[in-house]
């Protein structure tokens, strides 16, 4: 008797959520083959039966098929990130080329692409809401990104340079998972290891012990985890332990340090930029960054870095001024005449204490995790007028995690898994992610948006509740407010719902815009709140946080424009006949911005996943871009009131609910009632607004 796979593969179930407490990884590969023949089959019957193509006979029965693959990719993809086992990646890994080759397959379907350029054609057409339009006319561009019109030998070979990048991605962001986790220091709990931790926090040293404890070791074990590393580089009074800590943090996957040629990625970045700078060729454009372009606000490459060169030049004499500051100060109170990299954040912590009696982890008790996340909701409530309830229904991939529904007059429209804290086999840093899209099903019912929101903040202990710094803080409203975007959304059709279909560079727009209440007097006591006494941030403290906020504003704009002209010109300027070494590159840029060079031996690149593993190759300037567009918006509600609702409810109804169904210029102009002005983003960095 033959039996129904989908009865038994929890992932060829159409469920609302991903059945997480039974999803295994022998699931994925058996389900995701099952899925893509279905899909290919689907495609070939929709082609061979299709007239006169429409909304309803082409793009709908093409979302639904999409949607069907991406709830059972989703919770996989995630997964491989957020519980890294060797099983799971296996299992990711299996599917991934499938996964791209089908891609690639339906991106150069010259029947699909010519349905499409028929419909765009079509009196239909003209009769379709924005959204609609916006969905055919992106497929039709991305069809052309995709090679569609590519012949014969380059045809093959587009669908083999994407192979190979997909490849290579993966394995960089394993190698830097792997290398991260690969590196220990144990301390033992002696009056010489007591002596090696002097000035690190007690909160880091349980921590520290806890992870002793995991591993069946007395004393202490350091990782290179941020929230491990981040205290012992910025608190440990040891200069050579800070020394330790960095090289190995510093040349993470790389041919120097601690774990030298162990998870290299050297040979895996070169290749990636020649394969990129191939594609581009092969698609007609002169680099990849000019490839990146064509889905961006940013209107050329040139346009791009003298955005960046200007950013640089206007904040070139603060970034100078603060280095000099902070030498002059290392010499004369911690006696470190030769400042070097490891002892800048030790160094800068210290400046900041003596120059406004605060330190992050003064901060830390007034922000347990808890109340900052009751605190978030509750600014959210006050602007936009819905309601997060918890969920405890909905089964998660670990204990720690917690879902909650997204409510608007008692009614859930959206929902979201919240994964706050590190721990072993999780991916580092932060992000939002799609786990259901918004779309109107053909027989009218309305799938609910679903997002993942991903940190790594350090865990309660046996004694004390996760507390965050007032930096961790930032960065989990910064990830709110993607997940804002993904989940407020209005817009009925998938491809341009939520965060869908947005130009990258203008994405990070909501989350830039959700930090600003951090710093708000009105906000703090709603997301503040004493972890012993509930006692809210004293106004003292309150009042050397706000001194304190531009606190090397010109050395950290320097440091991340630092990263955006790297990465631009690493993929602009790339010579395929004589490729510079990517050293040689980011020294070039160093040399222009930087205050202060770096060791020889310092390989960040290695570890630079937003552009060689993630989204923001040749994008990464999109963080500056936004918050120009995000400091300009939110310059509004310093006019109007910070939860003046109107404003609030205009930034929704224009920005948030619209997702990609409209250039996200229009957006801005539409909530703004102007073009964007950069003097709002140098403002709030304490940076002279005058022409450079």
């Amino acid at each position: 008797m033959s039996v129904d796979n989908s009865k038994l593969n929890p992932l060829l179930i159409d469920a609302e959520l991903p059945p997480f407490a039974v999803l295994q990884p022998q699931h994925v590969e058996p389900a995701l083959s099952e899925l893509l023949a279905s899909n290919r089959r689907a495609i070939e019957a929709l082609l061979d039966e299709l007239q006169q193509p429409s909304w309803q006979t082409l793009v709908l029965p093409l979302e639904e098929l999409e949607d069907r693959l991406e709830k059972a990719w989703a919770p996989v993809g995630h997964l491989n990130a957020v519980t890294n086992t060797p099983e799971w990646r296996q299992a990711y890994e299996a599917v991934l080329p499938k996964l791209t080759e089908y891609g690639t397959e339906l991106g150069q379907n010259r029947r699909l692409f010519e349905a499409y350029e028929k419909l765009a054609q079509s009196a239909e057409y003209q009769t379709l809401d924005e959204a609609r339009r916006k969905v055919i006319d992106n497929a039709l561009r991305d069809f052309r990104l995709s090679g569609v019109a590519l012949e014969g030998a380059a045809k093959q070979r587009y669908g083999e340079l994407r192979q190979r990048l997909a490849e290579l991605s993966t394995r960089f962001s394993n190698n830097v998972l792997d290398a991260t986790q690969g590196w220990t220091k144990h301390i033992a709990d002696d009056a010489a290891g007591q002596q090696l931790l002097r000035g690190i926090p007690d909160m880091a040293l349980q921590a520290y012990r806890q992870a002793a404890q995991t591993r069946n070791l007395e004393g202490y074990v350091l990782t290179l985890d941020a929230p491990a590393y981040m205290p012992a580089i910025q608190y440990a009074e040891d200069r050579e332990l800070r020394k330790e800590l960095y090289a190995a943090y510093t040349t993470r996957a790389s041919e120097q340090g601690p774990q030298a040629g162990r998870w290299d990625n050297s040979p895996l970045m070169q290749e990636i930029l020649a394969l990129r700078h191939e594609l581009a060729l092969l698609l007609g454009f002169a680099n990849y960054a000019e490839l990146s372009l064509a889905t961006k606000m940013a209107k050329s490459t040139t346009a791009v870095v003298n955005f960046l060169e200007d950013l640089a030049q206007r904040s070139s004499a603060l970034a100078e001024t603060e280095y000099a500051e902070l030498k002059a100060f290392a010499a004369s109170d911690l006696g470190i005449a030769d400042l070097q990299a490891w002892d800048v954040p030790y160094a800068s912590e210290k400046l900041r204490q003596a120059r406004y009696a605060l330190s992050q982890e003064e901060l830390r008790p007034y922000f347990p995790a808890h109340k900052v996340i009751d605190g978030l909701f509750a600014v959210v409530e006050k602007l936009f007028d819905v309601q997060f309830v918890v969920d405890r229904t909905v089964a998660t991939w670990h204990a720690d995690v917690q879902v909650f529904n997204l409510q608007r007059a008692g009614q859930v429209i959206a929902r979201c898994y919240l994964d706050l804290y590190a721990r072993s086999g999780k991916r580092g840093g932060a992000w939002m992610d799609n786990c259901r899209s918004r779309r109107r099903q053909r027989n009218g019912e309305l799938q609910l948006p679903v997002a993942f929101l991903i940190c790594n903040f350090t865990p309660p202990s046996a004694t004390e509740p996760s507390l965050l710094t007032h930096a961790e803080v930032t960065t989990l409203f910064h990830e709110f407010g993607h997940g804002l975007h993904h989940m407020l959304t209005r817009i009925d059709t998938a491809p341009v719902a939520g965060i869908n279909g947005v130009a990258w560079d203008a994405v990070e727009l909501p989350s830039q815009f959700m930090e600003n209440w951090c710093w708000e007097l009105a906000a703090i006591p709603l997301i503040s709140g004493h972890y012993q006494t509930g006692a809210t941030l004293p106004p003292e403290l309150l009042d050397k946080m706000l001194a304190a906020k531009n606190f090397q504003a010109g050395m950290i704009m320097l440091r991340q424009l630092e990263f955006s002209l790297f990465d631009f010109k690493l993929h602009r300027d790339y010579d395929a006949a004589q490729p510079r070494p990517i050293q040689a590159v980011l020294d070039e840029v160093r040399t222009q911005v930087a205050v202060y060079a770096p060791p020889a031996f310092n390989r960040f690149q290695h570890s630079f996943s937003h552009i060689f593993a993630g989204g923001y190759a040749a994008g990464y300037y999109s963080y500056k871009w936004a918050e120009v567009l995000s400091a300009d918006a939110f310059s509004l509600f310093e006019e109007k009131g910070i939860f003046d609702r109107e404003t609030g409810q205009h930034f929704l109804h224009e920005i948030l609910e619209r997702g990609g169904a409209r250039e996200p210029m229009m957006l801005f102009e539409a909530f703004r009632g102007r073009q964007p002005q950069v003097d709002a983003l140098l403002r709030h960095n304490g940076i002279g607004v005058q022409a450079a």
